[in-house]
């Protein structure tokens, strides 16, 4: 991060200076207090658990000097060799830092959203973008209100392109993180039942997803999965920017014509420029496809050469327990525990399918789904069906997977369920055999990384 006066934060955030020197600088902005030190400034959110006035004090003993924190919070330090700016709302004055930041360097923003797969689609993009531009993105999963704003502050002279993943789980927090970033190349990747609890129906996931738009004009791009039976109705519409579209069909923008694919990689033939092209990236799933033909439309509006593109994408590297493939002398293990919605476990459940060996399914709740729960398990249960030997089954809701797999025909001696993750860790060695092929699948809060653990040990 390159350096801020104390006066350039206090204009960002019509704050007001309390106490201290405006012509102080900070190098960093911060809202842990275990990582505040004497060089940059410790913002006070108040998160879902925490409230980090209370952390304040931690913040000023690991030697900080710069403060931001809320005029009306009572927590106050008795210091006077500090930097103290009081603001009206310290989340969105962190926000408001971040705009002002951004604006300092002249380079093409690109948001991603979407309900299933955003996270690697945006590792896609990033990429193929690379290939060329010395690339900013998030890390992980810091793509909220608190981590899109920590992941610009990491901006500084050095980068000449930014991919910024954008997530949500209600209306207004994608226009929220788009009046920040001001993309300029905006990506939806589909439209799923992810946080459907929240938003009511699919047409309102959409409404919410469609935010990324909110500051679009004629000259930015909106980028679209054009098979995806919601994002598809935006070919026929008049719009105020340009629109994008990849898939499988014929009437997209790009489009692919075949692929093969083994138990790690795949090759896919792309329509692109008047042209058949072959794509090559180093990992498994139809759905992959659809992500990598994102990453290209992208590439190729920033003007990069479609050799580089394709270089990038053979260089790609998902982020962790995003499909991970972990090979031992026991078994091999495909971790994909970060999250879960019905969409992805079908795209994981059709990956497991394709192995020859015996394939086990280890599936756990998917959170959010709110009224669709039922019918989203008994979904999976289907997917499950298809497309593996043993099913284990973890969680409340997770029973409708099972109950949905009887009723199609799957042997019921070949399905667990249990209630918790502890539960089923107790019996997994007497229901895993050597040479499985096991997935690990469901929503975050399920934490079924800790079975990969214990898999793996």
């Amino acid at each position: 991060m390159n350096n801020l006066t104390i006066l350039e934060l206090v204009t960002a955030t019509n704050g007001k200076l309390v106490i201290g020197n405006e012509n102080n600088t900070i190098n960093d902005i911060v809202i842990d207090s275990r990582k505040a030190n004497k060089d940059n400034v410790f913002v006070a959110v108040i998160g879902e658990n925490l409230d980090g006035h209370q952390f304040m004090q931690s913040a000023y003993e690991n030697g900080c000097k710069t403060f931001i924190k809320n005029a009306s919070s009572g927590i106050k330090l008795n210091s006077s060799d500090i930097n103290l700016i009081e603001v009206k709302d310290t989340q969105i004055a962190l926000g408001d830092i971040a705009k002002y930041y951004k604006e300092k360097f002249d380079i093409p923003y690109i948001g991603v959203t979407g309900s299933v797969g955003k996270t690697t689609t945006r590792d896609m993009i990033y990429a193929a973008v690379s290939s060329r531009f010395n690339t900013l993105k998030n890390q992980g999963n810091l793509n909220n209100h608190f981590g899109v704003p920590l992941t610009l502050f990491n901006l500084d002279d050095s980068y000449e392109c930014a991919v910024i993943e954008m997530g949500m789980s209600h209306f207004k927090e994608i226009e929220y993180l788009a009046n920040i970033v001001n993309p300029k190349i905006g990506v939806i990747s589909n439209i799923g039942l992810s946080h459907i609890e929240n938003l009511g129906s699919q047409e309102g996931i959409l409404k919410a997803k469609m935010e990324i738009t909110t500051n679009f004009n004629e000259s930015d791009i909106l980028v679209v999965n054009g098979d995806d039976k919601f994002l598809g109705t935006l070919k026929n519409k008049n719009l105020n920017y340009k629109l994008k579209t990849f898939g499988f069909n014929k009437d997209n923008d790009i489009y692919c014509k075949s692929y093969t694919m083994n138990e790690e990689n795949l090759t896919f033939v792309c329509y692109i420029d008047g042209k058949e092209e072959e794509i090559f990236i180093p990992t498994v799933g139809e759905h992959n496809i659809y992500n990598a033909m994102a990453a290209i439309l992208v590439g190729r509006e920033l003007n990069i050469s479609l050799e580089d593109i394709k270089c990038g994408l053979k260089n790609f590297k998902a982020t962790k327990m995003r499909l991970d493939i972990i090979k031992n002398n026991k078994m091999t293990i495909i971790n994909d525990a970060y999250n879960a919605s019905p969409d992805s476990m079908e795209a994981a459940l059709k990956i497991l399918g394709r192995y020859e060996n015996r394939k086990v399914a280890i599936l756990g709740d998917m959170f959010e789904m709110g009224e669709h729960a039922e019918y989203g398990h008994r979904l999976v249960g289907k997917y499950a069906m298809d497309n593996t030997d043993l099913l284990i089954a973890i969680g409340k809701d997770a029973k409708f997977m099972c109950q949905e797999a009887i009723s199609l025909g799957f042997n019921k001696n070949n399905i667990h369920h249990f209630n918790t993750k502890e539960e089923a860790i107790e019996k997994i060695d007497e229901l895993i055999q050597e040479e499985d092929v096991v997935l690990v699948k469901a929503s975050r809060g399920m934490e079924l990384e800790k079975i990969v653990e214990y898999l793996n040990k």
